[in-house]
């Protein structure tokens, strides 16, 4: 039998990346098919605090994660409840994770224009992690985060994303548009089109 690592290597999707860049950044990527396989809980302790290590404006750590698994079932099932018809298939997944960030810095008072922006930054130290440790991640915008975040946070809190966590899965559960969609290249745009110089547009001279 393969070992779950290797199952995720063998369906995953390497960038070609334009110039080498370390392996596991390369190799993460979102798939859909998720195993219904328990996620052991030092795992999950790992990549959450591989989150908790991430930069923050003024160490303010403005990110808040919502956990179910499937060790609670009726919390699972409510987080579960959230999600669009699209992402139904997230359903399987054994870990589903609502994430919020604090709008406002705890020290002033002031608002934080870059909570969110410091929340995406403990995402990707939770996605690399997990990925380190074997596992898959899938974010997803589509869920009703006008009811979550009525329904499940605190004032002075915004809704984030949802991701589901767990072990690489075939990918013959999902819908064959679905299938198409995580056998299609990567890709990215060019540098020229995102890193500037000194005009706008410009592309930097990178050497």
């Amino acid at each position: 039998m393969k070992q779950a690592s290797d199952l995720a290597l063998e369906q995953g999707r390497p960038a070609p990346t334009a110039v080498e860049i370390r392996p596991l950044i390369a190799a993460r990527w979102s798939p859909r098919a998720i195993a219904d396989r328990r996620v052991e809980p030092e795992k999950l302790r790992a990549v959450f605090e591989a989150a908790r290590w991430a930069p923050s404006s003024f160490n303010e750590q403005p990110w808040r994660f919502l956990v179910g698994t499937v060790d609670e079932p009726e919390w699972i099932e409510r987080l579960r409840d959230y999600l669009t018809s699209g992402n139904a298939w997230a359903t399987r997944a054994p870990v589903l994770v609502a994430s919020a960030f604090k709008t406002d810095f705890t020290q002033s008072g002031k608002p934080n224009r870059v909570a969110l922006r410091d929340l995406g930054a403990a995402e990707e130290n939770l996605f690399l992690q997990a990925y380190a440790e074997g596992l898959v991640m899938h974010q997803m915008a589509g869920f009703d985060n006008e009811r979550l975040q009525r329904e499940l946070l605190p004032d002075g809190f915004v809704a984030g994303t949802m991701f589901a966590i767990g072990y690489a899965g075939d990918r013959g559960v999902l819908s064959e548009k679905q299938q198409e969609s995580e056998r299609q290249p990567r890709k990215r745009k060019d540098l020229s089109e995102l890193v500037f110089g000194r005009e706008w547009g410009e592309a930097a001279d990178l050497g």
